[in-house]
């Protein structure tokens, strides 16, 4: 069977995983890194893959890598990135035949939290960026405004109004536009808690020759 997109979206061990995740990640008070994220992440990185030149298969590994990189989750936070692929591969194997193609998504799975592989796996670069640019107050689980502002994860995601991913093939910028309500949040402090993420995208974006920029409100940075 081909590895697809739409194989791990139906496939019922995966998405009970990714329950067992959601219920996890909503005990520890985080932002969302279930269904909502990983179908943007998702869909971002297939949209990527394809407006990259990516082929088309390089576009669905990109989407299933999307769906199933935070899978693993429930089993701990830090190392949610191996026990992702582990659980992934022991799903995937018994009904696949081509294993380049999952070893391309396990080795992106892998990648996408510390980015500390040196790879120029093209399905792993558009991970990083399709994940590190979810950033919007629908990724909000807390319910309560006042401890919403006393935590600053959910109160720089809950201020972001609008966020659109841009890519520029003159220019060759990918660029991550945010609408940031400043009421909530000053900008700097964005830069505060996501200044990895923004500089792995900065990494990532050379693979395909191309520069990663960030617009808050306007402002180029």
């Amino acid at each position: 069977m081909e590895l697809n997109y739409q194989m791990v979206k139906n496939n019922q061990k995966i998405n009970g995983f990714i329950r067992a995740t959601e219920k996890y990640i909503i005990e520890l008070g985080y932002t969302d890194h279930g269904f909502r994220h990983l179908t943007i992440v998702a869909d971002r990185a297939k949209k990527l893959a394809r407006e990259l030149g990516l082929t088309a298969k390089e576009q669905e590994l990109a989407a299933v890598a999307g769906y199933c990189h935070d899978l693993g989750n429930f089993m701990g936070r830090d190392m949610h990135h191996y026990w992702s692929a582990l659980l992934l591969s022991q799903i995937l194997l018994p009904h696949i035949e081509q294993t380049a193609d999952l070893a391309k998504v396990l080795q992106a799975i892998v990648n996408h939290d510390n980015n500390n592989l040196e790879t120029n796996n093209a399905v792993a670069a558009v991970l990083v960026i399709a994940d590190k640019s979810d950033v919007h107050r629908s990724r909000v689980k807390q319910k309560s405004l006042r401890k919403i502002k006393e935590d600053i994860h959910d109160r720089v995601n809950y201020a972001v109004n609008d966020n659109d991913l841009l890519i520029n093939r003159q220019t060759k910028e990918i660029t991550l536009k945010l609408t940031i309500n400043t009421n909530w949040v000053d900008p700097l402090a964005y830069f505060q808690i996501f200044i990895e993420r923004m500089t792995a995208c900065q990494k990532v974006a050379k693979v395909f020759g191309y520069k990663f920029v960030l617009i808050i409100n306007n402002f180029r940075f």
